[in-house]
């Protein structure tokens, strides 16, 4: 099972699929290993996480870890925490000056041959719309506000959250359960995960 994921961790990081769509070429960044018992799912990388190469390397990332009550040599360490987003690689930006979505041709490609390596996983956190519809389909709320509400539906294997970014303040003040109720829950389960 190592080897098998080894080589296909490999080849995702070889990946030129959509490379033409790429504003900054392709740089997937992803990590995992079989050992992992939490996956993070998040979006794509933005440009800071593609000029480095790390994941949640940005603000963002420092709120999700925030949320998860996770220093980061653990939120790094492959053995406890697997990261595969929708997207592995820089999208660009959009019209109104935010990133596009995940390139649609990466996902389906991509984490057929990689989640189900992922063996040890005991709970996979969905940030954002983009995984969200693709994990949940059906099941999801019809917005991610919606989702995130129903977040006890989902689990024990997903626990849906927004997009730990700086927009998403405003919706969590007024959105006290979010604090009280699915922080708590997270954290714990978390640390159950990593420990």
């Amino acid at each position: 099972m190592t080897r098998a994921l080894d080589r296909i961790l490999r080849e995702a990081r070889a990946c030129t699929l959509c490379a033409d769509h790429l504003p900054l070429g392709p740089r997937p960044v992803l990590r995992a290993s079989a050992e992992a018992r939490l996956l993070i799912v998040g979006q794509a990388p933005g440009t800071r996480v593609h000029e480095t190469g790390i994941p949640w390397n940005d603000a963002s990332g420092d709120r999700l870890r925030e949320w998860l009550a996770i220093e980061h040599e653990t939120f790094y360490d492959e053995s406890r925490i697997a990261i595969v987003p929708m997207g592995f690689c820089y999208p660009g930006r959009d019209k109104k000056g935010g990133d596009k979505p995940p390139r649609p041709e990466c996902a389906p490609t991509w984490h057929p041959r990689v989640v189900p390596r992922l063996a040890q996983v005991r709970l996979t956190l969905l940030v954002g719309v983009y995984a969200q519809r693709y994990y949940l389909g059906e099941r999801g709320g019809r917005t991610v506000a919606d989702t995130v509400e129903h977040w006890r539906e989902f689990l024990p294997d997903f626990l849906p959250l927004p997009h730990p970014s700086w927009r998403t303040k405003g919706w969590e003040r007024s959105r006290p359960w979010f604090a009280g109720d699915l922080l708590p829950e997270l954290r714990r389960r978390v640390r159950q995960m990593i420990n």
